[in-house]
């Protein structure tokens, strides 16, 4: 297993890489001849869609993959310990652990799922070092301390007395940083650590990533579907599609002279901030077509600031259909004790604002901002505690159920996840019939069957999917069923909640100029939330910040890009990735 290496500046080689995966009777490929380096105290950024091989070739390296269900077909994966030079795929399982979250530990997607609920955030940590170390649960207690302070937890010794469920995401991304770097490893594995993460959390998880490197000399290998982030923070790039290596070069190479024509559809897919696209370019233009990136994006029309100006006007000469005045949400926080009175937690604090009929809202804001909650709001799956909403012209909020019943077909939302909107059991034609079942839409079963099958169409989905179930589908294809079922109902508002987070860049391209389209044949009206400001500025006529939630400032979408009045939207302006 040692081996004599001629690249001792370098910290790990993978060396012609394939892997297959063994489903039952059918036999996949997933990485194909993977060959890259990392030197030492490099960040290399690692790109691609879901479904590339960016968290295959991860897994391969600490032996992660399944054994059973997993076949390396051919390849070396070589990390230099001192002066020697291991084939981690030749080590047994054993041997592997003196190496695994050891010399190279990962931070994985999700910290959520990542760490045990039933478990302390200090306890999970402490347990780290007294794996791989002798040292007592006193002494482990003191170091973990320091760990969460070095990545910049608050109140450290709380942190480590909470549970997961107790904690924010970006905080549970820390926890699980810290646990990372718990017994300074060579290489740190950053597996999609900021997605869903709002952008000043995202933007303080990626310094903090450097500030360790620095600190520790660590190699670091950062992988994203997202360039700009890569941007931010890598100093070497490796971009990844269907399981193959299709370009890699330093950041600045990459992204002033791509070379492969699906580099460049991420590139350009992405919402650009100085000017407004009609329709955003799609990687599977610059796959598609032999012609350069120039002439593919000159075929876009960028919309001039005389045709927004008259769209606008037209907009604002007509009545709100929807009035929110003075709305406000309390929640009761119970402190788990009977002495001690719960406390009140205004999550919509006195919020007006106006919604005209074939606008484009857009809500943003910080997790914990209240935006989700004043969209639940909105719809009343949540009762407002004080204030009134107006939609065309009845207040919703004083309203019966069976009253409000004949209104929600009228106002539909589109949820952040797609997998948990859906239900496994039901085909996705029965999920898309089933709300005109229930608000008597169309005369028969027939005609509603009919009309599911094409509104699949129109969402560009096939009509022959009718039967398939959720599982069969990604997540770009399963988040294009749930805008068909709000579709169904016919409905004039439509509140998107985060409803492209979730997806790779070059999905989410797909679904925000889908979202348009419907827009303009059936005269939709949304309040789209997000906390992505590039993404809200693309979609949005007006955009509304909120922070603790209260309204921070109300303007027109490229008014507040280029002129913020408030220091909170200017920095999450300044923290949105790759921004130039």
């Amino acid at each position: 297993m040692n081996i004599k290496s001629e690249h001792i500046d370098h910290i790990l080689e993978i060396e012609n890489l394939t892997i297959d995966f063994q489903n039952k009777d059918r036999r996949t490929r997933a990485i194909e001849g993977v060959e890259f380096s990392l030197k030492r105290n490099q960040i290399l950024g690692i790109v691609g869609e879901s479904g590339s091989g960016k968290s295959v070739t991860s897994m391969a390296i600490l032996k992660l993959l399944s054994a059973t269900q997993s076949k390396v077909v051919s390849g070396r994966i070589l990390f230099q310990d001192g002066a020697e030079t291991i084939d981690l795929l030749k080590l047994n399982s054993s041997e592997i652990r003196k190496y695994r979250g050891n010399r190279i530990s990962m931070i994985f997607q999700e910290p959520m799922t990542s760490l045990n609920p039933s478990m302390k955030c200090g306890k999970q940590v402490a347990e780290v070092l007294q794996t791989h170390r002798k040292i007592s649960s006193k002494e482990a207690r003191a170091e973990v301390i320091t760990l969460f302070n070095e990545v910049m937890l608050p109140r450290s010794e709380k942190i480590f007395e909470s549970y997961p469920h107790e904690i924010s995401g970006g905080q549970k991304q820390r926890v699980m940083i810290a646990m990372a770097i718990a017994c300074k490893p060579d290489i740190l594995i950053a597996d999609e650590p900021t997605t869903a993460l709002d952008v000043t959390v995202q933007h303080a998880i990626l310094m903090l990533l450097k500030s360790l490197r620095d600190k520790y000399k660590m190699s670091i290998i950062f992988i994203t579907h997202d360039l700009g982030v890569v941007a931010e923070i890598a100093d070497d790039v490796l971009v990844m599609y269907k399981g193959k290596v299709v370009e890699k070069g330093s950041t600045d190479q990459v992204f002033h002279n791509p070379q492969h024509p699906y580099t460049k559809g991420l590139l350009y897919c992405r919402p650009p901030l100085n000017f407004r696209y009609q329709k955003l370019p799609t990687v599977s233009e610059f796959l598609e077509n032999e012609t350069s990136a120039t002439e593919i994006i000159n075929t876009h029309k960028i919309i001039t600031s005389a045709e927004r100006n008259i769209r606008l006007e037209n907009l604002y000469h007509q009545e709100p259909l929807l009035k929110i005045t003075n709305l406000e949400k309390q929640f009761e926080i119970k402190s788990g004790s009977w002495f001690v009175k719960p406390t009140i937690l205004k999550a919509v604090n006195n919020v007006s604002f106006d919604v005209y009929k074939g606008e484009t809202v857009g809500l943003v804001g910080e997790s914990g901002c209240g935006k989700t909650t004043l969209g639940r709001t909105l719809l009343q799956l949540v009762r407002p505690s004080n204030g009134s909403v107006f939609y065309k012209g009845k207040d919703l909020a004083k309203m019966s159920k069976s009253d409000l019943k004949h209104i929600r077909k009228e106002i539909q939302i589109i949820f952040q996840d797609p997998y948990s909107s859906l239900n496994p059991r039901i085909a996705i034609g029965e999920a898309i019939v089933e709300p005109m079942r229930v608000h008597g839409i169309e005369a028969n079963e027939k005609a509603r069957e009919e009309k599911a099958k094409y509104i699949l169409e129109r969402v560009g989905l096939p009509s022959s999917h009718f039967q398939r179930y959720p599982h069969e589908f990604s997540g770009g294809q399963r988040q294009r069923v749930c805008i068909a079922r709000a579709l169904a109902l016919n409905p004039e508002l439509i509140i998107c909640d985060e409803s492209v987070s979730a997806l790779d860049v070059s999905v989410q391209a797909q679904v925000l100029n889908l979202l348009n389209e419907l827009k303009e044949e059936f005269g939709f009206t949304y309040i789209f939330i997000s906390h992505d400001l590039s993404v809200v500025h693309f979609m949005s006529d007006r955009i509304v910040v909120m922070k603790d939630g209260m309204i921070q400032e109300i303007s027109d979408a490229d008014e507040l890009y280029n002129h913020p009045k408030t220091d909170y939207t200017r920095n999450l302006i300044d923290a949105i990735p790759g921004r130039v």
